[in-house]
């Protein structure tokens, strides 16, 4: 069985939001497109407290960019973003919300961040998200979302890792590119995992 797994998909990364991935809306087409090739889709959603952590505003003498450690791992601090029940943390307007048949909310602990859909940065506490699948009888995944060198590379790694067959949608991911390539090494590095990356044609055909 094959699902789709909808990564961050929400307004503080677009280029409108307040963490803003370039070009980051031209991932919901190709989501969209690909949601009539699945059984099962699924959404994950950052859903920060105010206080969370992983915010530079929460750090006196801290900038954006900086790097501290968070719960025990090194972590880069963002500006404030998906704030649980505001705007930001909405999915895009565009975005064919109907056809979402779960969504798995991360990052709600304010002691640390969580990048993959399925764990925290420590690898602490589970999601949920293999318990839905596997409950689904879902075997492959399908990622799309934001960002490539961040949540969208943690949740196909440890989807790769949980036994799922994962497969990354070049064309459905952006990267933040803190620094220049950080996307495309993103993407080796899943490769190198055993993920396949993929075009939107070569998945429909």
């Amino acid at each position: 069985m094959r699902a789709l797994l909808l990564v961050d998909i929400q307004n503080d990364f677009m280029p409108f939001g307040s963490l803003p991935v370039p070009h980051g809306d031209e991932v919901v087409a190709v989501a969209n497109a690909l949601m009539d090739s699945v059984d099962f889709v699924v959404a994950t959603q950052d859903w920060h407290p105010q206080t969370h952590g992983s915010f530079a505003s929460n750090h006196y003498g801290r900038a954006q960019g900086d790097i501290v450690t968070l719960g025990g791992v090194s972590q880069v601090l963002w500006p404030d973003h998906c704030v649980q029940g505001l705007p930001g943390a909405s999915f895009h307007a565009a975005l064919n919300v109907a056809r979402i048949d779960a969504v798995v909310r991360k990052g709600t602990d304010p002691l640390i961040d969580s990048y993959s859909g399925f764990f925290d940065n420590g690898h602490r506490q589970d999601t949920g998200l293999t318990d839905l699948l596997r409950s689904r009888g879902v075997t492959e995944l399908v990622v799309v979302g934001l960002a490539t060198d961040y949540c969208v590379k943690y949740t196909a790694l440890d989807g790769e890792t949980e036994g799922f067959d994962v497969v990354v949608i070049e064309d459905g991911v952006r990267a933040v590119d803190l620094s220049a390539g950080d996307g495309e090494k993103a993407l080796a590095e899943m490769r190198e995992a055993g993920c396949r990356v993929e075009h939107l044609r070569d998945l429909l055909g």
